[in-house]
C-alpha cells in the first residue's frame, strides 16, 4: 500500500489508460447509439479537454488531494483524528463519504445558475461515450478540486482512502459513460452497487428533469436515499435525446467553443 501512495499518480495514470481502452473498445464493438458527428472530431477535442485539465490542477495546486490527505494525516487535522477514527474503517467510511460529497457537488453544479453554465458544457455533448467522462470545463475543474481538498482537510480523511477513492471515481465515470450495454438480466444487479451507462445516459437527457436526477457518479445509492433516482428515460434508451440542442452542431464540438460556451446565452 505505501508504493500506491509513493506512485499514486502512476497508479492512477495507469489504471485510467487500462480501463479507458477497455471501455472504449466494448463501446467500438457493441454500441448502444449511434451518432452523426465523426468520432475523431468529438474524441479528439474531448481528450485535448481532459489535458488542458490536467495541465491547469498542476498549475494551480501545489499539492492535490492526496498530499492534503497527507498534510492532515501528519498533523492530525480534521474530524476523524479528532474522533480517534482510524484503520480500515476510517478508509472505507473516507470513500464513502467523498463519493457523497461529489454527490452533494454535482446537484449542486446544477441547481445554481452560475455553476451550471461551467456544468453544461459536460452535459452539451451530443453523444454519449467514454470521453464524455472527460469533458469538463477546466473552470469546473478547479472548483471541483478545491472542493475536494476542502472536504479531505475537514474530514482528515487518510492519504489511502484519497487515492482509492480517486481511483474508483475514474474508473467508475469512464465505465458508466460507456456508450454501451449491459445484459438485461444482470444490469439491475450491477446497478444496485454501481452507476451503469444506462443509469447514468437518463442524466444526459435533453429533458431538463432528467437531466437533473441520477447525479451519482460512483455509487447508485445516493440517488435513491435523496430522490434523485430515475429508473429510465421517458422515451426509452433507443429514443431518448442526448445532449442540449443549441449546443450540438459540429462546431461546437470544437475546443475553442467548449472554452467559451459558458459565457454564451442560453441555459
Amino acid at each position: 500500500m505505501n508504493s500506491l501512495i509513493e506512485h499514486e499518480a502512476l497508479w492512477r495514470a495507469g489504471i485510467f489508460v487500462v480501463l479507458l481502452t477497455a471501455f472504449a473498445i466494448w463501446e467500438l464493438a457493441a454500441p448502444a447509439r449511434r451518432t452523426g458527428i465523426p468520432r475523431v472530431i468529438r474524441w479528439g477535442n474531448n481528450f485535448a479537454m481532459v489535458v488542458l485539465d490536467a495541465l491547469i490542477l498542476r498549475l494551480l495546486f501545489p499539492i492535490l488531494a492526496v498530499g492534503v490527505a497527507e498534510l492532515a494525516t501528519r498533523n492530525g487535522w480534521g474530524l476523524f483524528p479528532a474522533l480517534g477514527v482510524s484503520g480500515a474503517f476510517a478508509v472505507i467510511a473516507g470513500v464513502l463519504l467523498l463519493d457523497l460529497a461529489i454527490y452533494g457537488q454535482h446537484v449542486m453544479f446544477h441547481k445554481v445558475p452560475v455553476l451550471w453554465r461551467l456544468h453544461r458544457m459536460h452535459h452539451a455533448d451530443p453523444h454519449f461515450d467514454v470521453s464524455t467522462a472527460l469533458r469538463f470545463h477546466p473552470v469546473e475543474i478547479v472548483l471541483s478540486m478545491a472542493i475536494k481538498m476542502a472536504v479531505v482537510l475537514a474530514i482528515g480523511l487518510m492519504p489511502l482512502a484519497v487515492v482509492l477513492f480517486e481511483i474508483l471515481l475514474s474508473g467508475t465515470a469512464l465505465f458508466n459513460h460507456s456508450n454501451a450495454r449491459l445484459p438485461r438480466a444482470i444490469e439491475p444487479i450491477v446497478r444496485s452497487f454501481v452507476v451503469t451507462p444506462d443509469m447514468h445516459r437518463v442524466h444526459h437527457s435533453d429533458i431538463r428533469a432528467e437531466t437533473d436526477s441520477n447525479y451519482g457518479f460512483c455509487l447508485p445509492w445516493w440517488d435513491r436515499l435523496f430522490g434523485t433516482y430515475t429508473a429510465q428515460p421517458r422515451r426509452g434508451h433507443a429514443g431518448m435525446g442526448i445532449g442540449i440542442g443549441r449546443y450540438g452542431s459540429r462546431r461546437d464540438q470544437w475546443l475553442d467553443r467548449l472554452l467559451v460556451q459558458p459565457f454564451r446565452s442560453g441555459k
